[in-house]
């Protein structure tokens, strides 16, 4: 027996929340909405950052998806096995559950099985797991070498593991026995934002005494040893290793039909619109290819923007009116450089051939600002 909505939306990251709140809003009372996830809660994704020195715990920074339903959007926590995007259909714990409109946000997962031994080296600060078991590693830390690593060359939220070494940089500061290091797969921090930005982070990162070492491609880890391996043939020896895993889509979406050769869900760049009628893929489980060559960064920022032109888009065709949301390509988020002050970069991603993005200098405004759409994002969908 299948289970029949107006709208359901998998996932409950940034897209699938704020496609479920924007359309609840707009969309008359009888248009019934389901919103799925595996978890029970909502993570705030920028706040793991904060956990790693001990300035935030699981509690302060999720909320639980049940109370969506006080605000008539209905819940089910499971995993989904199975989506059909021709018949908008999904199976959650054998039962089936079917949609006038599919929105797909299952975000993007962690790979860290994709290099020998990165998950048993260390931990990741990329999950609400990992980030708990480095607070406790560095709580206890007191000596030795700290490696931040980039397994691949592109992951969500590229600020962040420049952030991480800045942080705890700064956490560490006054302590000559302790040494922070990046060793990343891509060329340069940030490359997306263009040669200037990109330029800008790297001096503030080795401006702190952080050793920054790009174009470096791990290929294993030895944990007993402690060492990693990469692709030019060097290795570097670790006291405590934070890295950021390789990607890749859910399983559920790369058994489907939804994905293409770059396993990802290619979608149209303003709409978010898939190959599959009234099927929408806002947030990271998406690719969109950039003029110079790139995809557009998997952030935040982006998923926000792009469910909200996915509302607009379904609302339009609901009431058989003209017209598309509209994801122009804009974005920002703040850069956290430690000592109690952040930057902030925006600007236009979609214009060609490069992005246009500039830089605001680090200072304790912009931490502030920070902090404040924390508190913000956790008061206003909640």
């Amino acid at each position: 027996m299948k289970r029949q909505y107006n709208t359901i939306i998998l996932g409950g990251g940034v897209a699938g929340l704020v496609a479920a709140h924007r359309l609840r809003k707009r969309a008359p009372s009888s248009h019934t909405i389901l919103l799925i996830d595996q978890n029970r809660d909502h993570l705030f994704p920028p706040s793991l950052l904060w956990m790693l020195t001990g300035n935030r715990q699981a509690d302060g920074i999720t909320r639980p998806l049940t109370s969506l339903e006080d605000k008539g959007i209905d819940f089910v926590q499971g995993k989904a096995t199975h989506i059909d995007p021709e018949e908008r259909s999904v199976i959650i714990d054998g039962e089936t559950y079917r949609g006038d409109y599919l929105i797909v946000a299952l975000g993007a997962g962690l790979y860290p099985e994709g290099i020998p031994g990165l998950s048993e080296g260390g931990e990741t600060f990329y999950s609400l797991e990992g980030a708990q078991a480095l607070q406790q590693q560095i709580a206890d830390f007191q000596r030795g070498k700290i490696v931040v690593l980039t397994a691949a060359p592109a992951y969500k939220c590229p600020a962040a593991p420049y952030e991480a070494a800045m942080l705890l940089r700064s956490h560490f500061a006054g302590n000559s026995s302790v040494s922070v290091e990046i060793h990343a797969a891509e060329p340069g921090p940030m490359g997306v934002t263009g040669p200037e930005v990109s330029g800008m982070v790297r001096n503030i990162v080795e401006s702190q005494g952080i050793g920054y070492f790009p174009g470096q491609q791990v290929t294993e880890v030895d944990p007993g040893t402690k060492t990693l391996y990469f692709d030019t043939g060097e290795t570097v020896n670790y006291d405590l290793l934070a890295y950021v895993p390789p990607h890749r889509a859910p399983t559920v979406l790369r058994e489907s039909l939804l994905t293409d050769d770059n396993g990802w869900i290619p979608v149209d760049r303003h709409t978010m619109e898939t190959d599959y009628t009234r099927v929408f893929a806002p947030g990271d489980n998406n690719y969109v290819m950039l003029e110079m060559g790139k995809p557009l960064p998997k952030a935040g920022t982006f998923a926000t923007k792009q469910a909200e032109a996915v509302v607009e888009t379904l609302l339009n065709d609901l009431r058989g009116e003209p017209g598309k949301g509209q994801f122009t390509g804009a974005g920002a988020c703040f850069l956290e450089t430690g000592n109690g002050r952040a930057g902030f970069g925006s600007g236009d991603f979609y214009h060609e051939p490069t992005p246009d993005v500039t830089l605001k200098s680090p200072s304790w405004f912009w931490r502030f600002g920070k902090v404040a759409f924390e508190k913000y994002w956790l008061w206003r969908w909640f």
